[in-house]
């Protein structure tokens, strides 16, 4: 039999008292919305893994398809530099989750110059991540590309490979993740140094946009696994 002492304990902690988990509510929510996004772009990628396997002597090869850095000038476009261009991109997401990292560590402290400081070169990182992006789906469309048609795959029977509605579905879903994250770190920076967090107390908002951040980056890594490199 439950004592007074135990049935009072349970009370304060679901009675409007400390959250079990000794986290905030919102921060809580972020969690919970992550992991349905993540079932979301797992779905997404099993998908494409399936349909790849399953088409293997008609799959273009990925060092076929992002052969060229997709920049007109100096020539690059028309250079065989495999997997280049990617690369770069991967880095200066990953370069902006670093500087997230920093912004909430300066949160921590209570460093509104610092937060604003590492919030500027997150908010460029992703900004020049979805210049790239333009840059590159732009170069595949000007080759042939389109939802309906792969011209770097042969095709089977005459029609076409789905590579190109896969590519462009999948990086474009997380790209509409990368604008998201940029719109919301804007606004963060904006609230920020109007001393909107400092009034509160707390920068535990500026920790769940990097929580939303982070995943963002993480997903790509996976994206960039089976694109580009598995391709």
């Amino acid at each position: 039999m439950e004592t007074a002492s135990v049935k009072q304990s349970e009370k304060s902690l679901w009675n409007g008292g400390y959250s079990p988990f000794k986290i905030g509510y919102g921060k809580i929510m972020m969690w919970y919305f992550l992991i349905n996004d993540t079932f979301t772009f797992a779905s997404f990628l099993l998908a494409y893994g399936a349909v790849r396997y399953t088409n293997l002597d008609i799959w273009p090869n990925a060092s076929d398809v992002f052969k060229s850095v997709p920049i007109k000038a100096f020539g690059l476009s028309e250079m065989n530099l495999p997997l280049v261009f990617v690369s770069i991109m991967t880095f200066i997401l990953i370069f902006s989750s670093w500087t997230m990292v920093r912004a909430v560590q300066e949160g921590f402290q209570m460093n509104k110059n610092g937060v604003i400081k590492w919030l500027i070169p997150t908010i460029i990182g992703g900004l020049m991540f979805l210049g790239c992006q333009y840059l590159e789906w732009t170069h595949l469309i000007e080759e042939g590309m389109t939802l309906t048609y792969c011209p770097f795959g042969l095709t089977h029977n005459g029609d076409p490979v789905s590579f190109g509605a896969l590519f462009f579905l999948i990086t474009g879903f997380h790209g509409l993740h990368v604008l998201f994250g940029a719109c919301l770190n804007i606004w963060l920076l904006y609230e920020t140094a109007k001393g909107t967090f400092e009034k509160r107390g707390h920068y535990e908002m500026v920790e769940k946009v990097g929580l939303f951040w982070h995943f963002v980056d993480l997903v790509w890594v996976y994206v960039f696994l089976f694109f580009y490199l598995l391709g």
